[in-house]
């Protein structure tokens, strides 16, 4: 009887992924380069359209990815540690999603087999988000959205 190998995401936990694994648990939405707001009081996060000003919007994707954290120091990079930590971590994360167990979302790319289902799906960020490098962050308030922690819908068909 043939036995039928797990995908590295089921196979192993986030601290065993090999780097190249690990980049390719990222499913291109773009939601964590969002900027979020936080309520002093009671901690409650809320999310914007206003997105990190190296975000490239075509490409949902960190358009100066090596050299972030010198660049924009409040960049926080995941790591397994940080995403089991952050409570902002959309719930469609692959890394978020890994760490707690569950399986990947029909149109990740690595399920999917195209990096475009993410978008075709409505996850990403393409076209929805504003540069902070355009908007004043005493502004930020008038790009709140709530999409971001949103689930994503079944596949059509």
């Amino acid at each position: 009887m043939k036995e039928t190998k797990l995908p590295f995401w089921r196979d192993k936990t986030l601290e065993e992924l090999s780097e190249s694994e690990w980049e390719a648990l990222c499913d291109g939405c773009g939601r964590c380069c969002l900027n979020k707001l936080e309520d002093y009081d009671t901690g409650e996060i809320s999310w914007t359209s206003v997105a990190c000003r190296l975000y490239d919007e075509g490409a949902c994707r960190c358009s100066n990815y090596e050299n972030r954290i010198k660049i924009v120091p409040e960049c926080l990079p995941l790591t397994p540690e940080t995403v089991r930590e952050i409570a902002w971590l959309p719930p469609t994360c692959a890394y978020r999603l890994v760490a707690e167990g569950r399986d990947l979302f029909w149109w990740h790319h690595l399920v999917s087999g195209s990096r475009e289902t993410v978008h075709t799906a409505g996850i990403s960020t393409r076209g929805r988000t504003v540069s902070e490098r355009d908007i004043d962050v005493d502004d930020w308030e008038d790009f709140l959205v709530d999409w971001p922690t949103d689930e994503p819908a079944e596949p059509v068909g």
